[in-house]
């Protein structure tokens, strides 16, 4: 009978394990904790946030039920708890990270569409400890962490994901990320800074952004705008503008400024170096950042980074990573096995069927029937002998 792999070993095929172990080396990932290596531990942080685990002896419950498929999993030993929780404290953050970085390259290359614009949406979203993490640090409005994304809307992927404590400025992470050219980066308020504008144009790429209410710029040129009604907003003016300065203060390119009236709320001014598209469609890729809001509410709703396996500053970066890496996973797993169902619902199957052996592109076919149960065959028209 020909083996077939349950659907949790099928969701973890796209991790290559020769890079994985290359990357366990290169940060030494195996030095403290030999008898837990670091596959055991991602393939049991992946399990923990399918299975919605949010406790240890919980964890060590469910991941052990089902040790009869740990063996194609590549784990040889069953889960201790106590082992799990010192490798959390001690693993180096890196072995994830790059394999995170290692998979959204690859969903790239799986998820792309020639010829689509290249977008990148950049935010961060707050993570909140409370009072159990007391080293955890306090920005004026939550005790915790940042997990700061770029984010690839078309692709519906995470391209970089970087995990701060609560009090980093958001454009600190912001200018280290790398910049594509002819790509254009959507973010809010929260990246103003005019050295970061200069180093993005410089490098060929084009942002869009909303200016703070203290910023001054003096209007050079005005323009005609052809078309002024989008989806949901309506463009009041598109200017070409200066920084407005009492020194010698100048920005090195070309600025737009352009005011939109939003059909239910109030207006707002956006910024902008593209001299190029119109100022419809720059209105329209601002409204595009929502897209990476729903992508922060849609792991925090259905992945697991409110309650967390650890209490220290270790343990909490490798399970968010960890969630980040669960949904590139199904990301891929669904684009792979030509999955034309949401992904929500991808999800809740993946959950119910986590070790049952079937086909990835079979999940939302009921199960076979059981061949072992024949129906016996009798004719209709054969007469039966009854016994009084």
């Amino acid at each position: 009978m020909r083996y077939v792999d349950s659907i949790f070993a099928g969701l973890l095929k796209p991790i290559d394990r020769r890079q994985f172990q290359t990357i366990v080396d290169r940060h030494d990932g195996d030095a403290y904790d030999k008898s837990f290596k670091s596959w055991d531990h991602l393939v049991v942080l992946v399990f923990a946030q399918l299975n919605h685990a949010t406790g240890l002896r919980g964890l060590e419950t469910s991941f052990n039920a089902n040790a009869h498929h740990h063996y194609h999993l590549g784990i040889a030993r069953p889960l201790a708890r106590t082992t799990f929780s010192d490798a959390n404290a001690r693993r180096p953050v890196g072995v994830f990270a790059e394999t995170f970085a290692m998979l959204s390259k690859m969903a790239g290359r799986q998820l792309r569409c020639e010829g689509e614009e290249m977008i990148r949406l950049i935010d961060a979203s707050p993570i909140p400890l409370g009072k159990m993490c007391r080293w955890a640090k306090w920005n004026g409005r939550i005790r915790g962490m940042k997990m700061h994304v770029v984010y690839d809307p078309r692709a519906d992927r995470p391209r970089r994901v970087d995990i701060t404590p609560a009090n980093v400025n958001d454009v600190e992470i912001g200018r280290l990320v790398e910049i594509e050219a002819g790509s254009t980066y959507v973010f809010d308020k929260g990246y103003y800074h005019y050295g970061w504008w200069a180093q993005i144009h410089a490098a060929g790429a084009q942002f869009v952004t909303r200016p703070k209410t203290n910023s001054r710029f003096r209007v050079s040129k005005h323009r005609y705008v052809r078309k002024s009604i989008g989806d949901g907003f309506r463009i009041i003016d598109d200017c070409e503008v200066v920084l407005a300065s009492k020194g010698d203060s100048r920005l090195p390119m070309p600025l737009r400024r352009i005011r939109v009236k939003r059909d239910k709320g109030g207006t707002i001014t956006l910024i902008t170096n593209d001299m190029q598209r119109k100022a419809v469609e720059i209105a329209a890729l601002y409204k595009e950042r929502w897209q990476i809001e729903l992508l922060f509410r849609w792991i925090k709703q259905h992945l697991d980074i409110r309650k967390f396996l650890g209490n220290n500053d270790n343990a909490i970066r490798l399970q968010i990573l960890a969630a980040m890496i669960a949904y590139l996973l199904l990301r891929i797993a669904a684009q792979v096995n030509c999955v034309k169902i949401p992904i929500l619902r991808f999800l809740e199957l993946i959950c119910q069927y986590l070790f049952t052996r079937r086909s990835i592109a079979e999940i939302e076919k009921p199960p076979p029937v059981n061949p072992s149960k024949r129906m016996t065959k009798v004719s209709p028209d054969q007469m039966r002998f009854c016994y009084d």
